[in-house]
């Protein structure tokens, strides 16, 4: 209530206020300089201070006024009543939800999941997997094939062995999309033949192990490298245990090894010093896991999975079956542009989507695994799941002696 104590005691008097704090009755104080400002964001306080300080006196009168008006017009009843409704709607969906506590101290944090984000299980994914004939399946790296503490980057035999076992199915179309450099993805996936590789976010595309790399944006001027380096050095040196890597496309700064706490009070004012001396380039600066990235405008894991469905579906491919799995914010981009493409008038259905996150957390995705050997498993079962007929033999598994899924299951 002291928004409106204040106005009623200072009628007469041309000063300003400042609510520096979520106020209840903020729809009530709009004639203030902001009616919200975060008491622990400084630039915010001290911008509105500055505002308040500097404004001329015919606009602090007017403001007042105004507000004033609303004060005597508006009784306490009518203040009550509308905080009551105000924190109805905002808690009209919280008992369909599923709430979670995260975290430790002033870590702590709640969590609300809708109730259909939900645990994919291999019994709900592979009767949608084996009604499909053309299915496109898209994979993050870190910390979806492979764990993102991970000491040893390379995948293991176990992954190798997973995805030949995938890309041998002539049904299959399967991607990794990656932010990391295209020479390590190639060296890492020598061994799969058939596996698309989206190298940088997509700044590299490859079809196969013989296919050519594409370029999505062959004319980027990297001109802001030369600004963006001498930042991210000064705060490689001054933060113990992080590093610059330099790809082709991008600049990443790491702090995985850094100390958790500093390590991320630094990369939230990199983050800020970065998006200030980049302003004008045609970059976008990004947080991720332990990272902070430029890389040049549109470029997105988002548009790598439009790309190739559109290419499946120029082709007379029209996919059926999508599944798209990944861990990270970029990962996001991967799982709205699945759940919003518009798809062929032509096909006969709608294809059958799994936009998959890994842990849970709040996401576009509508389904969850733990972990990566969550993935992993999931992944295997796809692969016993397929369809005899692969890529380099006419021989069905049965004809050799294996055992069909069903009796798996």
């Amino acid at each position: 209530m002291w928004p409106y104590k204040y106005t009623v005691c200072r009628q007469g008097s041309a000063k300003m206020d400042e609510a520096l704090e979520i106020a209840s009755d903020s729809p009530c104080v709009s004639a203030l300089v902001v009616s919200e400002v975060n008491p622990w964001d400084i630039d915010a306080v001290a911008e509105a201070l500055n505002l308040a300080i500097t404004m001329s006196d015919g606009e602090k009168q007017l403001r007042h006024e105004k507000h004033y008006r609303y004060v005597s017009s508006h009784d306490v009843a009518y203040w009550a009543r509308s905080f009551e409704q105000d924190l109805v709607f905002s808690c009209k969906d919280h008992h369909r939800n599923c709430c979670w506590g995260i975290g430790f101290g002033l870590n702590f944090r709640i969590l609300s999941l809708s109730p259909s984000f939900r645990r994919l299980s291999i019994e709900h994914i592979v009767p949608a997997y084996k009604r499909s004939s053309c299915r496109a399946i898209f994979l993050d790296y870190d910390g979806t094939v492979v764990p993102q503490a991970s000491i040893v980057k390379a995948p293991s035999p176990e992954v190798i062995s997973v995805l030949n076992n995938l890309c041998s199915d002539v049904n299959n179309t399967v991607f990794i999309i990656s932010g990391r450099g295209k020479s390590s993805l190639s060296e890492w996936f020598d061994q799969c033949e058939n596996l698309g590789i989206a190298a940088e976010h997509g700044y590299f595309i490859r079809w196969g192990k013989h296919a050519s790399w594409e370029m999505s944006h062959p004319d980027t001027d990297f001109a802001w490298k030369r600004i963006a380096e001498p930042v991210m050095r000064s705060y490689m040196e001054a933060t113990d245990g992080s590093s610059i890597e330099s790809k082709e496309s991008a600049l990443v700064w790491h702090y995985c090894d850094a100390n958790p706490d500093f390590g991320s009070w630094q990369a939230m004012e990199l983050l800020d010093h970065l998006e200030n001396v980049l302003a004008n380039e045609p970059v976008v600066v990004k947080k991720g896991q332990h990272i902070i990235e430029v890389k040049p405008q549109g470029i997105t894991k988002g548009l790598v999975a439009q790309e190739v469905l559109s290419t499946l579906t120029k082709k007379g491919k029209l996919p059926d079956f999508v599944l798209c799995i990944g861990d990270d914010r970029s990962d996001e981009d991967m799982f709205e542009s699945i759940l919003t493409k518009p798809y062929s008038a032509t096909s006969f259905s709608a294809p059958e989507i799994f936009a998959c996150t890994v842990g849970q957390k709040p996401s576009k995705a509508r389904y969850y695994l733990d972990d990566t050997k969550d993935v992993m498993s999931l992944l295997e079962g796809l692969g016993a799941a397929s369809v005899p007929k692969s890529r380099y033999s006419t021989e069905t598994p049965l004809e050799k002696g294996e055992v069909c899924f069903e009796n798996i299951l």
